[in-house]
């Protein structure tokens, strides 16, 4: 059994930047064809044609995952750039700072709408055209530590990472029988710009006095002595994106550096 991507067509949603963009990078270096999937149309094709000018091979594309129309279009873009699709990252993602008290109806949605509701579809699509080409698939979720813990004043954004942990469970119950593994990767603290919004956030609320001080205050326990950088996460979504992760399905892989034990 091969660990090995290549030829492989795999779309990363939310990977203008951050966490998803370190992934596809990562994938198409193992010598997959990705697709760079963001909100941002301009950032899609920026990240992609850095992709290539490194020697893989990826296309940007634009994509709302809130959308179930344009989540199909990205879908079928891809099946008519790369003949098939072998597996999706569901990894866009927002996060809102805000005290258990004041979250609105509006901010609830907001982050169940594009944290939970954009997995839901994103799986309901992929299985789709898995089943209908045949061969099995991969769909690799993006949840969180806060999938696993609750994190205040992170409430809402923190159900939300349970709910992928728990769309998560139920897709590989519902797909096992079509050779479809569904997986998540929970990260932990991770220098990206959504962590500086997180910080600012903590900042805003008066929860702390100066920049930086919750992400290194959510840092300082950290088993292996730093926080996480987006290339940490690569290395387990190849792994999950190949055949060497064929017998695990169900699964939500904390990868924080030794932060949250469970």
């Amino acid at each position: 059994m091969s660990n090995s991507i290549e030829d492989r067509s795999i779309i990363v949603t939310g990977s203008g930047r951050g966490i998803g963009r370190s992934i596809a990078e990562g994938l198409a270096q193992a010598g997959a064809r990705v697709v760079i999937a963001d909100i941002n149309a301009e950032t899609a094709e920026a990240t992609a044609a850095e992709i290539r000018e490194a020697g893989g091979r990826a296309i940007g594309l634009a994509v709302d995952v809130t959308d179930r129309a344009s989540t199909q279009a990205l879908i079928a873009r891809t099946v008519s750039s790369y003949g098939r699709l072998d597996a999706i990252f569901n990894n866009a993602g927002i996060a809102q700072v805000k005290q258990f008290n004041d979250i609105t109806e509006d901010d609830w949605h907001r982050v169940m709408d594009v944290n939970a509701m954009g997995v839901l579809i994103g799986i309901q699509e992929a299985s789709k055209q898995f089943i209908a080409q045949g061969g099995g698939g991969k769909i690799i979720n993006t949840a969180s530590i806060a999938g696993k813990q609750g994190y205040e004043p992170l409430a809402h954004y923190s159900a939300s990472k349970f709910a992928v942990v728990a769309l998560t469970q139920a897709a590989a119950r519902a797909f096992g029988k079509h050779r479809i593994n569904v997986n998540a990767i929970c990260p932990g603290v991770v220098a990206t710009d959504m962590w500086k919004l997180i910080d600012k956030g903590f900042k805003d609320e008066g929860l702390t006095s100066r920049d930086n001080e919750a992400f290194e205050g959510f840092s300082a326990g950290i088993l292996l002595g730093r926080p996480s950088h987006p290339e940490d996460l690569a290395g387990v979504s190849i792994f999950l994106a190949s055949a060497g992760s064929d017998y695990m399905t169900g699964q939500s892989l904390v990868v924080d550096g030794g932060m949250v034990l469970v």
